[in-house]
């Protein structure tokens, strides 16, 4: 999965011949997950139609502030525009609007929309070869990153007046890859191995049967995918489940049992930064284990359990440089047994989670938390789904304890 996924993407067209490529652009950002929406400026209509680009980012395009034709017509809020985006990518970037850009000069929709923006803004110059080169324009490339917008650089090939050179847009493939680059250099995360348990296990009776719980692993594939998204590298310890992941950042690592996910975390703890457990481990497995089906007899079956290792324990005992962080569920005297788990396993943190909460119960998409800080720090959250709490968590590990 690309860090484009889910992104709200502006894309800005002005009017050069590249334009026949923005098509091409809208495609590949919808096909890597984020929602586009195009604004042109009138005259790019000349060379790519608002149908085409309506069609591939299946969002109205503007490019007034009103509809011309239509005297009742709504005007369209540049203000709305600018703050709904997460990114807003000019390309084609032509001379005359990157001057306007550089200068304020608003007389369009994509500029006004542009000196709204408060998200980061590309922009991919396209023109010919002596205006590419001439002072006023360099200038301008200068000024409108000192702005702190990002310049995707143009490339050298041949130009619509037959020159060959530098000035030619930067290919809808290439443009796209210097997106998720930059994006993750800047991700909070990026550089950091974050380690991640998720799941049930299963502790084998005999070959058929087993002791496990009701864990879906989806708070543990809410977190990974999270850490993934803000640049990590992820280890996801995973218990049996259903679910799948597809992001290039994670690595999965299916397990059964508590025993083989003590080992597979294990063998990467001591390189991460952080590790966050939320994996449901059985307590218990049984004693010996059945090496055929245990047939069905009369009266009782008595199975002898025995301690399964404390994870979460063990890697207290070992921990560095990493922030830990355990999970508790609990179901009577909830914030007391949390503090002592805290405690106990020498964590940075634990987040409390109850099955006494109306629709937190087990593979609910929401969840309920409180984070309990070492120094007892204690904050509580609203029931949020599980993708929010994710976001929360990691929220918190940057700014309260610096991870």
């Amino acid at each position: 999965m690309s860090i484009l996924s889910g992104k709200k993407v502006l894309l800005g067209i002005t009017a050069g011949i590249a334009a026949y490529k923005s098509a091409f652009l809208v495609r590949l950002l919808v096909k890597k997950g984020a929602e586009v929406r195009v604004v042109m400026t009138p005259s790019a209509k000349d060379f790519v139609t608002p149908l085409t680009l309506s069609t591939l980012s299946k969002n109205e395009v503007l490019s007034s502030f009103t509809q011309e034709e239509n005297e009742n017509a709504q005007w369209n809020n540049h203000v709305e525009l600018g703050l709904w985006a997460d990114l807003f990518i000019v390309a084609p970037a032509t001379a005359n609007t990157l001057s306007k850009m550089a200068n304020g000069s608003s007389d369009n929709l994509l500029i006004a929309t542009y000196l709204s923006a408060k998200c980061p803004v590309y922009f991919a110059p396209a023109m010919d070869l002596d205006m590419h080169e001439h002072t006023a324009t360099k200038e301008t490339f200068q000024k409108l990153q000192e702005f702190g917008n990002v310049m995707i650089p143009a490339t050298h090939g041949e130009l619509a007046s037959g020159l060959v050179g530098k000035g030619r847009m930067a290919e809808p493939e290439e443009i796209v890859r210097f997106l998720e680059e930059d994006l993750l250099q800047k991700a909070p995360l990026y550089g950091k191995k974050v380690l991640i348990t998720a799941g049930p296990t299963y502790e084998a009776i005999d070959p058929v049967r087993f002791i496990g719980n009701h864990s879906s692993g989806k708070m543990g594939y809410a977190i990974a995918q999270e850490a993934a998204d803000l640049g990590a590298k992820v280890f996801l310890v995973s218990g049996p489940t259903h679910l799948e992941v597809s992001h290039s950042f994670i690595e999965k690592i299916p397990v059964t049992s508590a025993q083989e996910m003590y080992e597979a975390v294990h063998q990467h703890f001591t390189e991460c930064d952080i590790a966050i457990l939320s994996a449901a481990v059985a307590d218990y497995r049984p004693k010996e284990v059945a090496s055929q089906k245990i047939k069905k007899k009369e009266g009782e079956l008595t199975l002898t359990l025995e301690k399964t290792k404390d994870i979460l324990a063990s890697l207290g005992a070992i921990k560095k440089h990493q922030v830990l962080v355990g999970f508790a569920l609990e179901t009577q005297n909830e914030l007391e047994n949390a503090k002592t788990k805290l405690q106990k396993k020498n964590l940075d943190l634990i987040v409390l989670n109850s099955l006494n909460d109306k629709g937190v119960a087990f593979g609910s998409e929401n969840n309920k938390v409180t984070f309990i800080e070492a120094n007892n720090k204690v904050t509580p959250f609203e029931v949020k789904s599980k993708t929010e709490v994710a976001k929360d968590l990691f929220r918190y590990l940057m700014n309260e304890l610096h991870a």
